[in-house]
């Protein structure tokens, strides 16, 4: 065989084995093209089976990586993780605001700055005479702070208000004027205390407040993790569905530590009894989600009669707390909060449970619009409402004390 033969030989050899890693590059190209498309119902495993309702874009078993960057595609967990996630951030930005804002703290300076309507002429009196007030209140402070050992008795001292004092310190010449002048002069004092009662009272404890803000937290950031990750794995998805559950049973116990808190401070009794009531019942949620059974699509009704349940257990600490303060408008303003709360999270769990709208139009939902993303929205609307809630009783509490 000549020196030419040789080398055609050589060449076509040479081809023919760039041909075939050429084609091995493009089908394992298009293997893992196919391997993480998106599958329809029919097509996962039994684990990933949970609603027949949402007919296609289903990730199944992909690899850790790619099931972690999919938080950036289209599919049809998208909105359920974006929704939870970006809650998350929402309360913790909450979370840092009441830490750094809630109470402001003003000093005696701040009073010389009053609302520009004092300076009408006929409040130019009430305005000097608020101002005279300020070296008794100081005084009153001073004497307080030295007599008790810690300011945080002064709140639960019998029938102390701020209000109280400022009416007190006032001439009795302007609570026998005109309607007008008595009408303004109670919204005056009103905004005074707002501004002065951190110079008076050290505020009240807020873990309760802190409590329910980190179990929101948690439940958010447990959401949007087990809708991200659950598709990788049978034993990361029951991992994760256990984490959810918790989340959710988190999310209920802590809500009820401000109002119940708050509103029974100065009863231990009755504050002990609901807190711990509440608690153990979170508790006993959380060892019934780790049941195997308890995940299955058979038993979706169940879980949100279980966590409705936890719910409507609030009605007793809330109508006890209108019983005892039926006169005083924050009871009123706080019940208002937690019926708004207790209609959004109603209405989450019936439209969890029922799966509308995608059962009236299976595979139209898919991507956007289904019912756990509507489950989704309606939980932030809750604990929002829930944070406004939070923020009257400490008001309330700061100020009057028990």
């Amino acid at each position: 065989m000549g020196s030419s033969e040789k080398f055609e030989n050589h060449d076509s050899d040479y081809e023919e084995e760039n041909r075939g890693s050429l084609k091995e590059g493009k089908g394992k190209r298009l293997w893992n093209k196919v391997k993480y498309q998106l599958v329809e119902y029919h097509a996962l495993p039994g684990y990933l089976r949970d609603n027949e309702f949402i007919v296609g874009h289903y990730r199944s078993e992909w690899p850790l990586k790619q099931t972690l960057l999919s938080i950036f595609t289209i599919h049809n967990e998208t909105l359920n993780v974006w929704t939870h996630l970006i809650g998350f951030f929402l309360f913790l930005a909450l979370t840092i605001y009441t830490a750094m804002k809630v109470p402001k703290v003003v000093d005696l300076q701040s009073l010389q700055h009053l609302p520009d309507v004092w300076k009408r002429a006929d409040l130019q009196k009430i305005h000097s005479e608020l101002l005279t007030c300020l070296p008794s209140l100081q005084r009153l402070r001073e004497e307080v702070k030295t007599s008790l050992p810690s300011m945080d008795l002064l709140p639960s001292l019998p029938g102390w208000s701020v209000l109280e004092f400022l009416t007190n310190c006032l001439p009795e010449r302007f609570s026998s004027g005109n309607h007008t002048d008595v009408c303004v002069l109670r919204s005056v004092k009103e905004d005074v205390a707002n501004m002065i009662a951190p110079l008076m009272l050290r505020p009240i404890t807020r873990w309760p407040f802190f409590a329910f803000l980190g179990g929101a937290m948690f439940c958010l950031l447990a959401s949007s993790t087990c809708h991200l990750l659950s598709c990788h794995s049978e034993r990361l998805s029951y991992i994760m569905l256990r984490l959810d559950y918790a989340g959710i049973a988190a999310l209920i116990s802590t809500s009820f530590y401000p109002p119940v808190y708050y509103s029974f401070m100065c009863n231990p009794f009755f504050c002990n009894l609901y807190l711990g009531f509440i608690t153990l019942l979170g508790i006993a949620t959380i060892i019934a989600s780790l049941l195997p059974v308890f995940q299955t699509p058979e038993y979706r009704k169940v879980r949100a009669s279980l966590f409705f349940g936890m719910g409507f257990s609030g009605v007793a600490p809330i109508l006890h707390k209108l019983i005892l303060f039926s006169d005083q408008p924050e009871a009123l303003h706080t019940t208002g909060y937690e019926i708004l709360m207790g209609v959004f999270y109603g209405i989450g769990a019936l439209v969890y449970a029922t799966r509308i709208p995608e059962r009236w139009m299976p595979g139209k939902f898919d991507i956007a619009g289904h019912s756990h993303q509507l489950f989704h929205l309606l939980v932030l609307a809750g604990a929002y409402t829930h944070y406004q809630a939070g923020l009257v009783y400490l008001k309330w509490r700061d100020l009057q004390g028990c």
